[in-house]
Parts: C-alpha cells; structure tokens; sequence
C-alpha cells in the first residue's frame, strides 16, 4: 500500500516515522478535523455521535485525479469522545489491520491499513492493554450518520450540501442533472446491496451495523465485534453485546435495507 502511494521508505524507520504515523507529525497539507455525525445504533436513534476517538488527517490527490481519506484511529480524545478516552487497543488494531486487508484481497470494498504505532502509555479496559493507533485510509469516510445528523437538527439545507459535496466529488457526471438526488441514492442503495452480498459469499458477519458504521460509497468501515463463519450458521452473532442478535449473518441484508430508508428519510424535505 506504501508503494502505491509513492510513501517514502524513510517515513517508515522507527525514528523518522513515528511521528508521522501516530499523529504528532503532521504532513505538508494535513489539516485534522473530527467529525460529527449521529446515527441509530441496534435500531435506537442515539443521538450525536461522532469521532469520538478518530482524527480525519487529511486528503490525499492521487495520480489519477481521486483521493485518499488518511483517519487515524486511536488519536486520543475528541469533542466526541463523550465518556471513552478516545484511544484504541494494540489487540483491536492489529485484528482490524488483518481483517481490511484481507477483506481488501477477496475483492471486497474496505477501508485499507496502511500503518499501526503502538503507544507506551498503557490503556485501561477490563485489563490494562497496551495503546496503539491504526492509519486508517479510505476513498470517503462519509456515513450514513452524517446525512442523520443535520436532518434530525432540522437542518435540511446542510443535509443538501452534504450531497451536493458527495455527488461533486464522488459522481461528477450527475452535478448537473435534475434528478441528481435520486441518482445517487439510488448507487448508494447499490453499493450497499453489492457490499453485503459479498460479505454473506464469504461468511463475513459485521457485528456492529448501526447507520453510522454504514459508508457511501459501499466500503466496509469500523471493523469491531466482527467474526467469519467457520461453518454456515445462519444466527450466527459476532458481537456478543447484541443480545437480540439484530446483526446476527442471516440478518445483515434485512439490516442493511433498514439503514437505507433511514438514509432516504433524510431527504424527505427535497420530495
């Protein structure tokens, strides 16, 4: 993935690179943000969320013409972070590092890992864990919870320019065109449908598919609770907090299509 981007080797030396890689250095045009976004989470409207412990970096201008989110997971507290301490556990990391780019050479949209940097202040969960922080890359790290967030505030006009940006950035042919809300949507709804086919062909069982863990663009996005089926069971639940198994395998595309009509909500004040 390095190479692909055309990342200096000597960003990846222990000394040169730390920095880099787990945030205190930043790179020419980095410019961190947190972002707010809300979402339903096991069916419940929760609220605002946000990146409660993640740190959008910046973007990044590829050779041919697209680009590159770079989020670092772990980053450390947030105007989001509510009552977490915004950090991320070297065990979840290296699980999630795994599994993307896994999922990323089975042929299935997903973010990718590109680096992971292990920290020497100790995190407390039920035991103390050591620290780490994942840089996280993505084509978009726009959810579902984004669009939700500024509808249910009321706030129709920023929810239009959320797409406007997504379909300027991402759909440019459509910028132009009357039904440009419908279109897009409409590919969003396939993506989504095309993402969760391909998790059911591989046994792939998210465990956590609240709106705001479902992308635009139909990549895979914030792998926790997840799990692959060993041998095919239909109920099976990867996340062992969902006691109602709401994101159980056999579940995931009745969830999905759930997701999408929360999303089309949010553009009820356009029809």
């Amino acid at each position: 993935m390095a190479q692909q981007l055309a990342i200096p080797a000597s960003l990846f030396d222990a000394t040169n690179g730390a920095g880099v890689w787990g945030g205190e250095t930043l790179l020419p045009g980095m410019s961190p943000v947190a972002q707010v976004y809300s979402g339903h989470q096991f069916g419940v409207w929760a609220g605002q969320l946000g990146d409660g412990r993640g740190i959008l970096l910046g973007e990044q201008l590829l050779a041919d013409g697209s680009t590159l989110d770079w989020h670092l997971k772990g980053a450390g507290l947030t105007p989001y972070s509510r009552m977490g301490d915004g950090r991320a556990v070297l065990r979840s990391t290296i699980r999630e590092s795994l599994a993307s780019e896994a999922m990323h050479y089975l042929g299935i949209p997903t973010t990718r890992a590109l680096s992971i940097v292990a920290s020497d202040t100790p995190v407390q969960r039920e035991t103390e864990e050591t620290g780490a922080m994942l840089m996280r890359l993505a084509q978009s790290h726009m959810r579902f919870g984004h669009f939700e967030h500024f509808y249910y505030r009321r706030e129709p006009e920023k929810v239009q320019q959320l797409a406007d940006f997504a379909i300027r950035h991402y759909w440019p042919q459509w910028q132009d065109v009357p039904e440009k809300y419908a279109l897009w949507f409409e590919e969003v709804a396939a993506r989504t449908g095309r993402l969760i086919a391909e998790w059911q062909t591989v046994g792939f069982a998210h465990g956590v598919m609240n709106t705001d863990n479902m992308s635009i663009l139909g990549l895979t996005i914030d792998y926790g609770p997840f799990g692959f089926l060993d041998d095919y069971d239909p109920g099976f639940i990867g996340n062992h907090s969902d006691h109602q198994g709401r994101y159980r395998f056999d579940n995931q595309p009745s969830v999905a299509l759930w997701n999408l009509q929360r999303l089309a909500q949010t553009f009820n004040p356009f029809y």
